[in-house]
């Protein structure tokens, strides 16, 4: 198989910056890909610098190419040959990069920043696009060509022509080897007409896109380049059938079907290092990249000078990356930093303690030279700080020192959790806060059961006393929080008097450990439509209340009632009869049950024990749509990611401005149930400027990117998927796809046997099938535990902000909404398609068309009809045998979001507004309103058609004996008595083996009319005719 090559045309570049003191700059243009780097020729004293030159690189794997980026740099080069000034730069994903064959078409891209204090201006025209080794050789024409060779720092042969650049010095000396070569125009316009022939049919898209994340540095430090980027992003609407994976936007030009935007993508990421640079310090973090970070900790500092301590504070200055700690009177600052790899641009960190923030002046510092920065490789224990003499500017030692501690190590560190990113360095004071990954515990909740039997001595208020003759509306109302559930009137009852009502209801809550409300219950007086009167109450604390795990009832208790007419005490006080309970044997259900994550009992006495692990790691994200705009430039991104399995949650640390974020974070779950469901959500963060974080009503709401669901039980053990699940969200102007999620998961199984033998026990606690619930409380309850939770996460430091709650617990998925009613009707309708094809199927054995497999049907049958003792083995057979042959097309990769199973490919714009429209409704318009009526209208047209349709049909069925037509009925009666006596006289199989050869009759033989017991009972009467 030909070898693939990637090409990079470098067209020009407008607008540069002046970096030469002239007000000009000698530019030039960098390109690394794979560890390969090219060059272009210099453009001496030119702003607007055009190139047209193409450099080639070696493409290892293809099938890798999706997950690979491609550095491009814009450089100013001095008269020394050994330096130059930064210009800008561009990363772009190679997954939208034009197969062999296609036509590739220039891109317009922004130049970005390597850090904050860049000054960085101008774009760079780009045509890249692959092809394979020998088309790449015939399609030189006049432009420049440069192939690239990775060689080692050795001479290369002689027998080669070279140009060398000198470059700096990137864990080694490498060379690049450029090579012009020159073809005749005659052979290059053949070229590009045989490429216009096969492109021939297929939609282009000249689009130009922008790159707005800001990225690393060009050269890294002894590491990897990074795998999970994107390129510029677009929207879906001026690209709907182009977007690849992992990409922002296609490249115009790429012949993608709709679909695959929107499907499943496996990918190949290098978990632990790759195999190659794998070690022992990867093995508990082996479903995530392995990235090195430069850690500083700085502890405290003593012996300054006088007045120093008022509001020091520390600043670690590595390259253009500064951070910074919280100014400390105390000198007690414990901050860590931390400072990817890549990203370095120094070859030393220094740390300074200043006196007072913004001013250039510092008390004193101290440097470390990074190649003597030790390597930490956990589980070794935290590094021990040491106490380091400051120096001054003249470099004489200060009387102060500084406690801080330096170290390499990886996201498998305990500091890094708790660190400052160096890619946060734009966000500083409270907004820090809330960039941290964090884990969180969901409140333990328990249902609190009130039942209301009875009162005695109740007399009416000063209201309902006035009003004689009146018969009083005796109700109970209780209330826990902001959680109220009334009772129904009493009862009218001739043996009690209106002052001793009976109830006998069940009221139920959902309360959260620690119990700190209370609960109170009211006895009133219904006066009229929102005129109540209260009779008196009870006001007792939750955590008094009793606990029950089975179904044992708690014994009932009187409680006299306050404030019933002057709070009467002694015998005849008024009093009310209840039984409290914490019910824990039941699993409050704060997720929708069709995907709940948790189905354990309250009580933790009731669990069983584990069968496996979840493991999972997040990888990053690529092609995030622009969620919001920054300093007046182009959209970005400030994305971060929440799991959510059991009670556990747990949420990544924020990436800040990137479209393509990368956390690659590990986390792990037990397991007690395999048929359950992990929801992963993505969401933009926009608190990072401190607003809203002590206040959650100050109105800002994290935005949501999109999240996805994985069933456990669709894995197969001890395997690790890893693949770009597309991050959908359906918006009023019809479904979107926001991005792509980079997951590693792994589902290790502890024990087989109790996993196998869950699938033969209820999902759900035995109090759910011995006490069920109504069915019309549960959603209420459900709905009151997801304002329980969201309620206790928001108070969480940082916190998990109620909308995100919610979104990930599928609070209002039971709104109506025509699109999913559509979707449910064609669900049912693929499930009746398997009987639905078997019926047709012995149809097309009935009427002949296949003579040959009609013969062998018919001998089948009678087979069976003398052997009837096979029946059954033979029918379990076939199953074994259908499942059997399934096998083979068996999912290989988890499921994920389906927008044609959602029935989001081809909604209607007043089906999304109506869906997106609030309960109760907001809608003002009266015309539109009729228009969504008219449709329910008829929706519920069909569905009443077809419930009548049913009910006919039993009606005939108990007409039968019903005596309702009577001649019917004795031609039915005589009937049973004629097959009672045939079926004693002749033996069952018999008259099945002649009743199916007769249905098996050649039409020809077969009459076309319906069968008589068809016709006899369709002329049956129904209660239709009663109808009005």
């Amino acid at each position: 198989m030909t070898e693939e090559r990637l090409v990079v045309e470098v067209v020009a570049a407008h607008n540069l910056m002046p970096k030469d003191g002239q007000g000009s700059s000698s530019s030039f243009v960098e390109v690394e890909f794979e560890h390969q780097r090219q060059r272009t020729s210099v453009k001496h004293k030119d702003l607007n610098p055009v190139w047209n030159e193409r450099l080639v690189f070696a493409v290892s794997d293809p099938a890798d190419l999706p997950y690979r980026a491609i550095d491009v740099g814009v450089y100013n080069e001095r008269s020394s040959a050994s330096s130059r000034n930064f210009l800008g730069r561009v990363r772009i994903s190679a997954a939208g990069v034009p197969a062999p064959g296609e036509e590739p078409v220039p891109q317009l891209f922004s130049l970005e920043k390597r850090s904050l204090f860049s000054h960085i201006r101008g774009e760079i025209s780009l045509k890249i696009y692959r092809g394979h080794a020998n088309d790449i050789r015939e399609a030189g024409g006049n432009q420049t060509v440069a192939k690239v060779k990775e060689v080692a720092p050795e001479l290369h042969p002689s027998g080669r022509k070279q140009q060398q650049h000198q470059q700096p010095p990137v864990g080694g000396q490498v060379r690049h080897q450029h090579q012009q070569q020159a073809k005749p125009q005659q052979q290059q316009q053949q070229q590009q007409q045989q490429q216009r022939q096969n492109n021939q049919g297929q939609m282009q898209h000249p689009q130009q896109g922008k790159q707005h994340q800001p990225m690393g540095p060009a050269f890294p430090v002894d590491f990897k380049p990074v795998v999970l980027t994107a390129g510029p992003p677009v929207r879906p609407e001026l690209y709907p059938a182009g977007v690849g994976a992992g990409m922002g936007a296609p490249f115009p030009g790429a012949n993608t079907h709709p679909r695959q935007e929107f499907s499943l993508k496996e990918t190949r990421p290098h978990l632990g290092g790759g195999a190659a640079n794998r070690d022992k310090t990867s093995s508990t973090y082996d479903l995530v990249e392995q990235i090195q970070y430069l850690y500083v900790r700085v502890v405290r500092a003593r012996g300054l000078p006088i007045g120093a301590g008022a509001g020091a504070h520390v600043e670690v200055k590595l390259g253009n990356y500064r951070g910074f700690t919280r100014g400390c009177p105390s000198l007690h600052w414990d901050q860590v930093f931390a400072f990817a790899k890549d990203c370095i641009q120094s070859t030393a960190v220094e740390i300074f303690v200043k006196e007072k923030e913004g001013l250039d002046d510092f008390i004193g510092w101290v440097a470390f030279d990074m190649g003597e920065v030790p390597r930490r490789a956990p589980p070794d224990s935290p590094l021990a700080p040491q106490w380091y003499r400051l120096d001054d500017r003249k470099g004489e030692k200060l009387p102060g020192e500084v406690m801080l501690s330096v170290w390499f190590g990886t996201q498998a560190d305990e500091s890094f959790s708790e660190a400052w990113h160096s890619t946060a360095a734009g966000v500083q004071g409270d907004g820090l806060s809330s960039i941290k990954s964090k884990v969180y515990l969901s409140p333990k909740l328990w249902y609190l059961r009130v039942s209301v039997l009875e009162a005695q001595d109740l007399l009416p208020g000063e209201k309902g006393a006035a009003a004689m003759g009146r018969y009083p509306e005796l109700f109970v109302r209780a209330q826990v929080g902001n959680q109220s559930v009334w009772t129904r009137p009493a009862r009218v009852s001739p043996n009690r008097s209106p002052s001793n009502p009976v109830w006998n209801e069940d009221l139920m809550f959902v309360v959260a450990e620690p119990f700190e409300d209370y609960l109170a219950v009211f006895v009133e007086d219904r006066l009229g439509p929102g005129r109540e009167e209260p009779l008196g109450r009870v006001l007792l604390p939750v955590a008094g209340v009793d606990q029950r795990l089975g179904d044992k009832a708690i014994p009932s208790r009187w409680f006299g009632l306050e404030g019933a007419h002057g709070d009467r005490g002694g015998r005849f006080a008024s009093r009310l009869h209840l039984r409290l309970s914490l019910d824990g044997g039941y699993h409050v259900l704060d997720e929708a049950t069709m995907h709940s994550s948790d189905l354990r009992a309250t009580a933790k006495q009731l669990w069983d024990p584990c069968i496996g692990v979840l493991e999972m790691g997040i990888l990053g994200a690529s092609g995030l749509l622009p969620m919001k705009t920054r300093d007046g430039k182009g959209g970005t991104a400030d994305a971060y990611c929440v799991a959510k399995y059991g009670p556990k949650w747990i949420r990544t640390r924020t990436v800040v401005d990137s479209l393509c974020p990368r956390w690659n974070e590990q986390y792990k779950w037990e397991v007690f149930d395999a048929c359950t469901v992990v929801t992963i959500g993505v969401f933009d963060n926009c608190h990072l400027d401190g607003k809203g974080l002590a206040s959650p009503a100050a109105g800002l709401r994290d935005n949501r990117i999109g999240k996805v669901r994985i069933r456990l039980s669709t894995l197969e053990s001890d395997r690790v998927y890893t693949h770009a699940y597309p991050l959908l969200m359906l918006h009023p102007s019809g479904v979107k796809k926001m991005g792509e999620l980079h997951l590693a998961i792994r589902f290790s199984c502890a024990n087989t046997a109790n996993m196998l033998h869950l699938y033969l026990r209820p999902p759900l606690p035995k109090m759910h099938y011995v006490e069920p619930i109504p069915v019309q409380k549960v959603e209420h309850l459900r709905y009151r535990a997801t304002e329980v939770v969201a309620s206790r996460l928001s108070r969480a430091e940082p916190r998990l902000g109620r909308e995100v709650v919610e979104y990930m617990l599928d609070k209002g998925s039971n709104f109506w909404s025509m699109r999913r009613s559509k979707a449910n009707f064609f669900r049912l309708i693929a499930v009746f398609a398997y009987p639905i094809a078997v019926v047709r199927w012995v149809e097309a054995m009935r009427s002949w068309q296949r003579p040959v497999q009609s013969v062998l049907f018919v001998a089948a049958h009678l087979l069976l009809m003398l052997f009837p003792e096979v029946i059954l083995p033979f029918l379990f057979c076939s199953l074994a045998g259908a499942g059997l042959w399934h096998y083979r097309r068996r999912p290989r990769h988890p499921p994920s979001m389906d927008i044609r199973l959602s029935q989001a490919e081809s909604v209607h714009p007043d089906e999304l507004d109506e869906e997106f429209d609030t309960f109760p409704t907001s809608l003002r318009s009266l015309e539109l309103m009729s228009v969504r009526y008219d449709r329910l209208r008829s929706v519920a047209m069909r569905l009443q058609s077809m419930m009548g349709d049913v009910a006919t049909q039993c009606e005939r069925c108990q007409s039968l004996l019903g005596w309702r037509d009577p001649r019917a009925t004795v031609l039915f009666l005589g009937f049973c008595l004629a097959a009672a006596a045939l079926f004693y006289a002749v033996p069952a199989r018999v008259v099945l083996g002649l009743w199916w050869l007769h249905a098996m009759m050649p039409p020809r033989v077969r009459s076309r009319l319906p069968s008589p017991m068809m016709n006899f009972f369709k002329r049956l009467p129904s209660k239709a005719d009663s109808l009005l």
